[in-house]
């Protein structure tokens, strides 16, 4: 809980510093998405925040979500099949892996397809600036 608290302070700072004023409902969203280890939509967002911040609206959720997202402290992931999902966004990079049966999200990290990914942008005269990899997956059975 120390370091969550720690992590939604650094976060709240952020805001502040983008201009952005810091509310009960916008801490209480902060935490809910720093303690997730799912990728929740703006509804279970809600259903979270609501127990921490009984004054918070399903409304006011996607006004912050969109607020903090603008913000660069929430990411937005859209992966197909499903609505808008999100995450806290000061992690470190990563890939998400969907289970097409469960829904579940799946966060990995690869160095060996990030040094791939690099050699075939050079290969073919680019740098890469920014990207994002889903695989879609089911279990083995």
């Amino acid at each position: 809980m120390e370091l969550t608290k720690n992590i939604t302070s650094k976060m709240t700072t952020n805001l502040r510093a983008a201009g952005v004023r810091v509310t009960r409902q916008r801490v209480a969203l902060l935490a809910v998405l720093q303690d997730s280890t799912d990728h929740p939509d703006a509804e279970e967002l809600y259903r979270r925040a609501k127990m921490v911040e009984p004054a918070m609206s399903l409304a006011t959720v996607y006004r912050t979500l969109a607020v903090l997202e603008g913000a660069g402290v929430v990411h937005r992931n859209s992966f197909e099949g499903g609505g808008a999902r999100f995450e806290a966004a000061p992690k470190d990079h990563h890939d998400h892996i969907v289970d097409l049966d469960s829904g579940e999200v799946i966060e990995f990290h690869s160095e060996r397809i990030e040094e791939l990914q690099s050699e075939i942008a050079a290969a073919c005269g680019y740098d890469v600036v920014h990207h994002r990899m889903e695989l879609y997956c089911r279990k083995k059975r």
